[in-house]
């Protein structure tokens, strides 16, 4: 099983990044579960989503405490929130900054990460910082869950061409640092 879970604040997108990935493991045979965990929060408020993944059905029913992969769709998130409590070992966090790469693996010494500038991308193309379906492209390019022409496809059914084409963008500039 894979346990990811997105920490974004609200009308950023978590929940609904969190929802197109379900639907895009459920296309290719494989079990999934998106949830939310958020109270009457405002838009700009810390929100949580996950999603779980499997090849079989998925029984439990609570919210992920130990993560493999954390998505931060707002990196000013890590001056309030412990992103990577629970993150298990080796587990592999993907952010949304313009930090240089060895600042940002400075930061957090023993995981994977994956990183890139979702924010300018989705203002570039959706000209809003609305960073959801460019965080899918970041999270595909380090963790292969899904084919990438899936997520693309469920992508352009749900949104305009331009959520795709920063989807697109943002997995050709997503940095996989070791």
């Amino acid at each position: 099983m894979i346990e990811i879970r997105w920490h974004g604040r609200g009308g950023q997108g978590a929940v609904t990044a969190s929802e197109l990935l379900a639907n895009a493991v459920v296309r290719v045979g494989k079990f999934a579960q998106s949830f939310p965990a958020f109270g009457p929060e405002r838009r700009g408020a810390p929100v949580l989503a996950f999603t779980r993944i499997d090849d079989n059905p998925i029984e439990i029913r609570w919210q992920i405490t130990e993560p493999d992969v954390v998505v931060v769709l707002d990196f000013s998130l890590l001056s309030t929130v412990n992103v990577v409590s629970g993150l298990k070992k080796n587990g592999f966090i993907v952010l949304n900054t313009s930090k240089d790469s060895s600042e940002v693996k400075s930061m957090f010494p023993g995981y994977k990460i994956a990183k890139v500038d979702a924010t300018s991308i989705a203002l570039k193309n959706l000209g809003a910082p609305i960073t959801n379906t460019s965080m899918l492209g970041a999270l595909l390019k380090a963790v292969p869950i899904v084919p990438f022409d899936v997520m693309v496809k469920v992508v352009e059914e749900r949104f305009d061409p331009r959520n795709s084409a920063s989807l697109k963008e943002t997995y050709e500039k997503t940095e996989v640092l070791a």
